[in-house]
This record gives C-alpha cells, structure tokens and sequence, in this order.
C-alpha cells in the first residue's frame, strides 16, 4: 500500500509517472472522454483542519470525474483531536472508506494516520509539507516547457510547506532550484537535506541562499507565495519589512530569463509577495498551476485507490 506523505518517499520514476497519469487525465477531460470507471465505488474521506479553496474543490470534483465519492469531515464534525487519537480515528476510518485525504498542521498526524490505518493516506497539506501542490507546479513547468530535467527554478520568500516541497520535487525530477529566503526564514534543514540527497542521483543543483537576484538569475520559473501562513498571522507586522526586499516585481522579475513564467500557489496576497503587473502579466501561469491541481491530485488518487 502506497501513501503520499511527502515526496521524498516517492521515487523519481513514480513522481514522473503519476505527472504522465495527470497529463492523459487532463487530455481526456478537455475532450470529453470520461473516465468515470477508475475508482467507481471508492470513497474519499476528507479531513480538514484548515480551510481551503483548492484543496477541497479539486478534490471533490476530482473523485466525482473518477467516479468515486468524497467525503467532506471538518474539524467539528469527526472527534480526531477532541480526545480520540489520530491512531484510533485511523484505525475507524479505515473501516468506511478506501482512502483519507488529510489538511492539516502537524506533519506527524499524517504520518500517524498512514501508520496506523489500513487505506492509502494523502497529505493534502501541513506546516511541512504540501506535496499535492508541487505535483501540480511540475505538471505546469512541464506543460510550458516542454521538459523539467535542467530547467532552473527560482522560490522566493518564506521557507515554508511550497517551498520543502518544492526543494524535493525538483531535486527528484532533474530540475535546478535556488531557494532565497530572509535570514532565519529558511527551508527545514531535513527538507533541504532530502533535495540534496535526490540532486546527487538526478544531476539536480539545489543552492540556498538570501540573495533574491542570485535565485532569479537565467531562471525558467519564478516561484512566490505568502509571507504569512495560516496560524502565523500575529507575525505580520514583524515579517512584511523584513520579506519586502524578496517582492516579484517587474524589476525583480525582469532579471529571470526572457521567457520565464511566474508560479503562485494561491491565495496571492497582491502587493506584497507579488505586484499585480507580475500576476495578471503575459507571463504569469498562476491560474493553470490551480486548474492543475485537479489533474495531479486525480493521478494520485488513481496511483493510489486505483
């Protein structure tokens, strides 16, 4: 039984296949070929501790187009945390359903919950890692790019989930990645050593640094999201001068190479990580790298449940 708890613990092959997977998916739903029989009768539960827009759209409509059902279980509608344990809930709902999709804070619910279950588990997001989303950004890069191995990807800003993820996926798939961020304000040193582990067998080049013109420097993609995650909004106020130099901008922008997209995960707090003349620019890719996490996210279930 495979999960998808973070991308380190999938193989380079299995990360390509499942974005070759998302690609024939997307095919087949632009052009009307249905494909409703790959997980008829499934059942996806859906655990969300934090809110989200994408997650929760993506897959329910996602489980609905593969023929299957999604079940939506909101911190106030299950116990789990209001005194049943992640490993009971586990175990209980491993009795329901065929898979457990999980957005939440802790990284090692996620992994109690592989751990302890019977079904396939599916990160959907921590503070760690947000594995679903990348798949989708690599989905992207491919589509514009025609290829991912020796392309370079710039992240700039905080050191959060994207960017761990990001680190990790790229190693994984071939691609260069320069991580900028504000002193103190880095990648998680286990995430950042993962990167350098699949950089040594792909040929990828994983640089860290604080310098945001060396990360956008001969860059194919230029990758932002917010200075503020969910549950650090006390923090604001502290973060905005200190993250303000690591802005996309049109002159910061301008420094990647002359055909490099821009990527944003959403939600886009404009006029701080990103200007509106980068978003809604020619070059901006933001609004395909969320269509796509519809068909990434359809590739895993179908990896995974099929």
């Amino acid at each position: 039984m495979k999960h998808l708890l973070c991308l380190s613990d999938w193989t380079s092959d299995e990360i390509l296949e499942t974005l070759s997977m998302a690609e024939k998916l997307k095919y087949e739903n632009k052009n009307g070929i249905r494909h409703n029989h790959l997980l008829k009768g499934k059942t996806l539960g859906m655990i969300f501790s934090k809110a989200s827009t994408r997650t929760r759209v993506s897959f329910e409509v996602g489980m609905y187009q593969l023929g299957g059902y999604s079940l939506f279980l909101s911190a106030n509608d299950i116990q789990l945390g209001r005194g049943e344990t992640v490993a009971d809930t586990a175990k209980t709902l491993s009795r329901y359903i065929d898979g457990i999709m999980i957005r939440t804070f802790k990284q090692s619910d996620v992994e109690t919950l592989a751990q302890y279950g019977t079904v396939p588990v599916i990160n959907g997001l921590t503070d760690s890692h947000h594995p679903c989303q990348v798949l989708a950004d690599l989905q992207t890069v491919k589509e514009k790019k025609g290829k991912l191995k020796g392309l370079k990807m710039a992240y700039l800003g905080d050191g959060n989930n994207v960017a761990n993820s990001l680190l990790i996926g790229c190693a994984k798939v071939g691609m260069h990645i320069t991580v900028a961020t504000p002193e103190g304000y880095s990648c998680d040193p286990d995430a950042i050593k993962k990167a350098q582990e699949a950089a040594a067998e792909t040929g990828a080049k994983v640089v860290i640094t604080t310098d945001p013109l060396e990360a956008v420097k001969d860059a194919d993609a230029v990758y932002t999201d917010t200075w503020v995650s969910m549950g650090m909004e006390g923090e604001k106020e502290k973060r905005v001068p200190i993250f303000m130099p690591y802005q996309v901008n049109d002159e910061l922008f301008s420094k990647s190479k002359p055909d490099a997209i821009f990527m944003h995960c959403l939600p886009a707090y404009r006029g701080f990580e990103v200007t509106d003349s980068v978003i809604d620019g020619s070059h901006s890719v933001v609004f395909d790298q969320a269509e796509n996490r519809l068909h990434a996210q359809k590739a895993v279930l179908v990896k995974l449940m099929g």
